[in-house]
């Protein structure tokens, strides 16, 4: 009996020193933190360029408000379009587009923070303007003073026997991506717009929509 009671005593204490490293070993793997995303907010994307901007872009815009696409959650994404056609009679017509895209990233422990998020959708979006399908003469370049990083995708796509011109400006403020689309063709005769015009104001609205971005967080 007194040998029994022995081993009782033994397992009682080893089960006690299990319990004790289990619980150290708690501890000593705190759960995973990042860094707070910085931006929380979203703005309009329909109100991201001031009125004298989408004149410039868009001579006849048809709705200078623009038409803000559908979303789940406005502070995580944001689009608005537009498009405008310039006719000129038996000179032809002047057609233009122009969209905007932002998404917002948060920071997870379990994928990382909200900027590296946003850097690596970044990445993806310059990826995707670069592998546009029938793009021609692509070339792209960084666009420079333009939140944390900027990049400027141009090419020449073929539609419908009409040359148009495309700008693809991809930006990045901390945990925030803008897309901007804007592209112009010579309609019915009309000469093809210059793909050097089109950069241009794409990029000074890259500008305008980061800047938006900033503004929307106070």
């Amino acid at each position: 009996m007194l040998l029994v009671a022995g081993c009782s005593g033994s397992d009682s204490d080893s089960s006690g020193d299990a319990s004790a490293s289990a619980a150290s070993s708690s501890k000593a793997k705190p759960k995973p933190s990042v860094a707070p995303a910085k931006f929380k907010k979203l703005p309009n994307p329909c109100q991201a360029f001031s009125k004298d901007t989408v004149k410039k872009m868009l001579p006849k815009a048809k709705d200078d408000a623009g038409e803000r696409g559908t979303s789940t959650d406005n502070t995580a994404h944001g689009t608005c379009s537009w498009s405008s056609s310039d006719e000129n009679g038996v000179d032809g017509t002047q057609f233009r587009w122009l969209d905007i895209g932002y998404q917002r990233y948060d920071s997870d422990p379990g994928v990382g923070s909200g900027e590296k998020r946003a850097t690596d959708f970044y990445g993806k979006q310059v990826i995707e303007a670069k592998d546009t399908k029938n793009a021609k003469k692509l070339t792209s370049v960084k666009t420079p003073d333009t939140g944390d990083e900027a990049t400027a995708i141009t090419y020449d796509v073929k539609k419908e026997d009409n040359d148009f011109k495309n700008t693809t400006v991809v930006a990045r403020t901390s945990n925030i991506v803008v897309t901007i689309n804007y592209n112009g063709a010579g309609l019915a005769g009309a000469d093809t717009p210059k793909g050097d015009d089109l950069l241009k104001k794409a990029q000074a609205a890259a500008k305008e929509a980061v800047s938006a971005a900033t503004k929307a967080n106070g």
